[in-house]
């Protein structure tokens, strides 16, 4: 019996932030115009079809910036059922 893990990073070929520029996912601060520039991040992140598993890749990675379309501040205030339903998920064939 073999197992696939989330490892696989196949879902970043159907990412909607491909396309754009990589440093608004990583504002500066938590205020001031960084606030602005997370938000628009977070507006690509609303159309994007891959946002549970850039979000679950988020969180076991415990990447920066804005990931699944919430900033790592964010992500760490998260209930923790919201985190644990992230996580990535053991399928088994």
């Amino acid at each position: 019996m073999s197992s696939v893990t989330f490892r696989s990073a196949s879902w970043q070929r159907a990412a909607a932030c491909r396309s754009a520029d990589p440093e608004l996912f990583f504002p500066v601060s938590a205020s001031g115009r960084s606030l602005e520039q997370a938000e628009r991040a977070k507006a690509v992140c609303r159309t994007c079809i891959v946002r549970r598993q850039c979000l679950q890749y988020a969180i076991a990675a415990g990447e920066e910036g804005v990931w699944g379309g919430m900033t790592e501040e964010e992500r760490t205030r998260a209930p923790r059922r919201t985190r644990v339903s992230a996580e990535p998920a053991v399928f088994r064939s």
